[in-house]
Formats: structure tokens, sequence, C-alpha cells
């Protein structure tokens, strides 16, 4: 894979193997005269008809947010567009059916390996005609972050979002804690919590997904970018030691979490920060969605800390979503008039205003609009190196799905069965990468 520096974006700026029949994501619109898209109307603008939309938006507030915006854009277009909203998590496992089946014109989906992964496949439809009109909006990170390896590009970059470690400011300030530099100060925080009666690091890992992040950022503190890039794109092995160290360091900090971890969602576990029964979240910036008012207000963020000095703090997870082409849509137009509007700071600024927990990668965002938690974010992303797309992102989807989820889990369950864990890891990805 490429590196992209965050900085250049800044400055500038599921399973494969699902056989499942898909009954849950299912196309919104089959009438072909609803789909009719027409190249004049009044005005000299094309007609933009009815465009279907496959979105993973389920939370209340994305949700909320991505009707408020399309309600705009078929203002601005006199177009219609039917959304057909899936639970995030099934959405992703079924996403290889989906899209082998009968997908919306357009779907939401994710830059990096997994972008990558289905337009070499041959299901999504490239849009350079879309990015010879947007180009100019966007850094070169930005297009880099959305082309295959064919070197056209399927994606229009939406958001993004750096992950770090979330707290109360106000929990903080009651106790007189102190943001940890070093893994050691981590540590010695959160035992001064427990003795406070909070759960130092709040934990849920019931999807599955949320531990990926936790073993990205240890694996980038201990070995670097360059390794965890190797790693993910499987010319690492996952018996080296420098992987064995990473879970041992886990091991080291897991009595930090909060007990029973599999059984929680993300958002469980982000109430727990909410009603301050726990006093920091390893995270994406999203986690904002479950604060409102006061608390959201009252929500801060540190990168993690250090942990080897001789690699520093200077990478982080920062993945970036946005929108893709199916193989064959219906409205081939009218999805490309639709695309390249919200690749504009209008449409991204509309969001924002919606659902203000991440941040927009279109150069033309107003960001006088960023509360302070999104322009920290933004600074964060700004001064860091090198970031990953994030685990499931990264690597094969068939491999994040299959294998890491269940050995990440396994060694939630039983950290001392690590070894065995990791070896097993590396049988299966043998398998799998070599088909």
């Amino acid at each position: 894979m490429t590196q992209i520096s965050r900085r250049t974006v800044v400055k500038g700026m599921a399973a494969a193997g699902a056989v499942a029949a898909f009954p849950a994501i299912a196309a919104c619109g089959d009438s072909d005269d609803d789909n009719a898209s027409s190249s004049g109307s009044s005005g000299g603008k094309k007609e933009v008809g009815t465009v279907t939309l496959g979105s993973n938006q389920s939370d209340p507030i994305p949700k909320k947010a991505y009707a408020e915006m399309f309600a705009a854009f078929e203002k601005d277009s006199g177009g219609t567009v039917k959304i057909n909203t899936v639970d995030h998590n099934t959405f992703q496992e079924q996403i290889n059916s989906y899209l082998q089946g009968r997908p919306d014109d357009v779907f939401t989906w994710f830059s990096g390996y997994r972008m990558q992964f289905f337009a070499q496949r041959g299901l999504a439809h490239e849009i350079n005609d879309v990015w010879k009109d947007i180009e100019s909006n966007f850094a070169p990170g930005a297009k880099q972050a959305s082309t295959g390896l064919d070197g056209k590009q399927y994606m229009v970059p939406f958001d993004y979002y750096p992950w770090a470690i979330f707290y109360r400011k106000s929990v903080f300030e009651k106790n007189g804690y102190e943001i940890p530099k070093t893994l050691d100060q981590l540590n010695a925080l959160g035992a001064q919590m427990k003795k406070d009666g909070l759960d130092p690091i709040a934990f849920g890992d019931k999807d599955g997904w949320p531990a990926m992040g936790t073993f990205d950022i240890l694996n980038l503190r201990i070995n670097g970018y360059d390794f965890h890039m190797q790693l993910m794109q499987g010319k690492a092995s996952w018996e080296d030691p420098k992987v064995a160290k990473v879970f041992d360091t886990w091991k080291g900090i897991l009595p930090l979490h909060q007990a029973g971890s599999l059984g929680r969602t993300w958002q469980e576990a982000a109430q727990s920060v909410a009603t301050k029964k726990s006093g920091m979240y390893l995270l994406g910036l999203f986690v904002g969605q479950q604060f409102t008012g006061e608390a959201h207000d009252d929500l801060d963020f540190f990168p993690f800390p250090e942990v080897d000095s001789n690699i520093g703090t200077d990478s982080l997870d920062a993945p970036m979503d946005g929108f893709m082409l199916s193989k064959d849509p219906k409205n081939l137009e009218g999805a490309q008039e639709m695309l390249k509007w919200l690749a504009t700071g209008k449409a991204q600024n509309l969001y924002l205003k919606s659902d203000p927990n991440f941040i927009a990668p279109a150069k033309d965002v107003d960001t006088s609009t960023y509360n302070p938690l999104q322009q920290k974010a933004a600074e964060l992303v700004a001064n860091a190196k090198t970031f990953a797309q994030f685990l499931d992102r990264d690597t094969r989807p068939d491999f994040a799905s299959t294998v890491m989820i269940p050995a990440l889990q396994s060694f939630i369950k039983n950290p001392n069965d690590a070894a065995s864990i990791l070896k097993k890891t590396e049988q299966q990805k043998k398998t799998i990468f070599q088909s």
C-alpha cells in the first residue's frame, strides 16, 4: 500500500467472504422510470432523477444528518434520493453479497485497502470523470486515498476522524489528574483512577472492531508505521517478536480496561464516560455522538502516550470515509451529479452541522464552524507524520473479519494465550493472502 502523510492531506486538504442472501441491504429503487436521467434541463443543468443510496449510517445522529443533508441536495438539484439505511455492522458483514447482487447506485464506504479491494474485483464503478470536476477542492493525499490499485479513482472523500484517548475535563479537574505523556504515566493514572472508584479505560468490543484500534495504536507506538503496514499487507509475520511485544504490552494495560468488554457495544462504553463511571476511552472522534449539551462541551482528548522514545507519537489512526458508485448504477449520470455535490464544502458543512464529530476534507469547508473538539482534532491530524486507516481498512477485509476479530477477542478472554493465538493467526494469514 502507498504511505500517505496526513500532513499532505491537511495542507492540500466487510467481509469479502460473506455469502448471505443479503435481504437486509436491498436496493431501494427498482423502477427504471424512477431512475431515468436526462442530459438536458431548463437552466442548463442535468436532470438528476432518482438516485438510490446504500447507507451504513444507522445511529440516530448520523442518520438524521444524512436525511437533512440529502434534503438539501434534493432542493438544489430537483432530484430525489432514496436512502436505504442498514445497521452499520450488518452493512459491513454483508457488503460483498450486496455489491454482487442489486446494489444501490451509490454506497457509503471506507478508503484504504477496503476501497481498493472491491474496486480491484470489479464491484465498484470508477469515477475519474467526477474527479476531473472536484480535484481542485481536495489535497493530493485525499485523492491518493481515493485511488484504486489501477490508478483510477473510486471514492469521494467526505469525512475523517483521528483516534485518541477521550475524557471529561471536569473529571480530570476534580481529581487533579494530569495528561499522561508516557505509558508508565498512563499506568500510574489508571491505578489512581481505580483507587478513586473509576474504571480507568472504557472498553466495549461486542462488535469486534474497537479492539482493532487498541492493537493499531500499540503497534504504531512500539514498532512504528512501516512495520505496522507490512503486517497489514501480509508481508510481516504475526509470530515476529515485535508483534509478541505488542500483545505483552497490551496484557499489561488490559486490567485498566472495563471488564466484560465482549458483551458491551462501543456506545455503551461511551456512556460510562458520559456518566463519569469511566475515566478515559480510546476511540475515534465520532465518540462525541454519545455526548450532548454540557457533556459534549466537557469532552476533551489527548493522543495515546509514548511507549518507545525512539518511535514517538507522530503516527495515529485517522480513517477517511466517503461515497462510491456500485459497479452498474441504474442512474449513472444522476449518481455522478450527487457525488460532485457531496464533494463540496456546502454538503460537508451541512452534515457537520448535525453531526459535529468529524473533520471534513474539502478545501472550501467553513472551518470557522468547527467546535473546539473539531479544531483540536484537525490540529492533531495536521501534526502527525503518518497515519493508518484502521486495521480492518488497511488489510484484506476477509482477513480482518474472519481472523482478526476472533483472534483479538480470544486474546481479551485469555491474554496468557497470546503465543498460540498469534501462531494460528499467522497460519490463517498465509492461507488467505495466498488466495
